[in-house]
């Protein structure tokens, strides 16, 4: 193993390599891996990392054996690498059959068309749900006879806990989809499955000087704007949410002729959001609701169940949740565990310690690491690197890991649910199909945990956290990662080191790539 940090006894004892032994001078013999040690230093060496903080550890992914450490136990924020201890608590807790229920009940029964009572949407924290989903409940309701609710919409999010934001999440972050609130009950607006958010289309009018148009997907009136928006000059808009509401502004110019400019906008308590999607859906169905929408009320005992929709299982929403580092997928999977395994209301409170049980279980030093959340949004998480490579290792153990593994972004492939994260970095390198791995990325923040085998053959698992930095240094990682892919123990490594290509597009600092819509990656 190759330490960047050497002790004040250990430089004692080793000078100019040579160590005493019962009074015998003994020379070092190169270690295996001192070539490719040498080969990281030297990346390491790069002067954007002048006053950052970076930890990388990197051991063989059988018996967890560490061949290279850079300040392997310095805590870091780790951004969403964060996901690696949530995906995997969650897998095992939940297990890969896991879904997700949303049902329609009420303690009236059906008679001559009308349902003479409160109807209750009552959900889990289902992040799939789809505006069509909520349609397909209404018509299972009007296929069972049903013309009118002669009562209230109450909808039941009383699964989970009313805490909708992360501890420490950013406030210049709340507006965006990918910083969205978390409830039991919730719509996505695509099949990425951005849970709690809408989509903000604008378009050019005829002629300039015309206001723009702006619509909703999916249409909604819980959501209104403020567009102040106008066609002509260059496409400079700007689309913002204000706190504590549901007012979404519009404003600057859109070019005559431009194509559509979307952006994806958090809606604020998404409990109201699905109540009003689903009561669209009823009024599309022919049903009428004579009664007002009610929230956050439990559904009562006794109440027969009238129709019910499940998630695909835990183990197909890993695609999408890893490979496009969902956060609000996260943050789900934290309550559902929660509630699992306390039978309360699932919280982060309850929720996380399940997580720190499971590293537990896997061997980690729980205690010098400490978890705030699920999705990596919170600065307060803090995990050195040494503790990803250990889960990295350990996980290779379980009866999931197959279908977890797979679940990781690949770097250049190009399929966005395949590739994720990684479709467009560390092309026509060794590290191409290779590695597997998650990214990290806030504000000066950046991340890569994974796997990756050598040219030996020999399986690794490595982590990079890197906090602090002023400019972009993702490259680095990549340099680390081809760099392991490339090596063959007892061959010397390029001494100029190895070139990495640039992605053709790159988010801006501080977000995830998948979270640029459309997709910067």
């Amino acid at each position: 193993m190759r330490k960047r940090t050497v002790t004040h006894a250990a430089v004692a004892l080793a000078v100019a390599g040579v160590v005493a032994i019962a009074g015998t001078v003994v020379a070092h013999a190169q270690e295996p891996d001192d070539d490719l040690a040498k080969a990281l230093d030297t990346i390491l060496e790069d002067k954007r990392l002048d006053d950052s903080q970076i930890g990388v550890v990197v051991a063989e992914a059988e018996g967890n054996k560490t061949i290279y450490d850079h300040n392997g136990n310095m805590r870091a924020i780790p951004a969403s690498n964060n996901k690696i201890l949530t995906s995997a608590a969650a897998m095992d807790a939940l297990g890969g059959d896991y879904r997700f229920d949303t049902d329609l009940a009420s303690k009236a029964k059906p008679h001559n068309g009308s349902l003479r009572g409160d109807l209750y949407l009552r959900g889990t924290g289902d992040p799939t749900m789809l505006a069509a989903d909520y349609e397909k409940l209404a018509a299972k309701l009007a296929k069972a006879g049903v013309k009118k609710v002669r009562g209230d919409l109450v909808a039941d999010d009383t699964a989970y806990d009313d805490v909708r934001l992360g501890t420490e999440w950013g406030w210049e972050d709340e507006p965006y989809y990918y910083a969205a609130q978390t409830s039991a009950l919730t719509v996505a607006p695509d099949e990425d499955y951005d849970a709690g958010s809408v989509i903000v289309n604008v378009d050019p009018g005829a002629a300039e000087g015309d206001k723009a148009k702006v619509t909703l997907t999916p249409p909604t009136g819980y959501v209104e704007v403020d567009n102040t928006a106008k066609t002509g000059g260059e496409t400079d808009l700007t689309v913002d949410r204000k706190h504590g509401t549901n007012i979404i502004t519009v404003s600057g110019t859109i070019a005559v002729g431009d194509e559509t400019t979307s952006e994806y906008m958090s809606v604020n308590e998404p409990t109201g959001y699905a109540a009003d999607i689903f009561a669209r859906a009823l009024k599309a169905k022919g049903i009428k609701l004579t009664g007002d929408i009610r929230l956050g009320e439990t559904t009562p005992s006794g109440a027969k169940t009238l129709a019910e929709r499940q998630s695909m299982p835990l183990s197909e929403l890993l695609i999408p949740f890893m490979k496009l580092s969902n956060n609000m997928h996260a943050e789900t999977l934290v309550k559902a565990m929660g509630r699992e395994k306390t039978g309360e209301q699932g919280s982060w409170d309850n929720g996380l310690p399940v997580v720190k049980s499971f590293l537990d279980k896997q061997g980690l030093s729980t205690s010098r690491l400490r978890q705030a959340d699920g999705s990596g949004m919170s600065r307060w998480n803090l995990i050195p690197p040494d503790q990803f490579t250990t889960l990295l290792s350990k996980l290779r153990d379980a009866k999931w890991f197959d279908t977890w593994y797979k679940s990781m972004p690949i770097a250049c492939e190009p399929d966005r649910l395949v590739g994720g994260t990684l479709r467009s970095r560390m092309c026509d390198t060794p590290a191409e199909k290779n590695v597997y791995a998650k990214t990290g990325s806030l504000t000066s923040v950046t991340a890569l945990s994974g796997y990756v085998t050598d040219a030996d053959g020999r399986e690794l698992v490595f982590s990079i956290v890197t906090n602090d930095y002023l400019t972009g240094v993702k490259d680095i990682e990549d340099k680390i990662a081809v760099t392991l892919a490339s090596y063959s123990q007892g061959e010397s490594l390029d001494k100029d080191g190895v070139k990495v290509p640039q992605p053709e597009k790159e988010a801006p600092s501080g977000l995830e790539c998948s979270w640029v819509k459309p997709i910067a990656c």
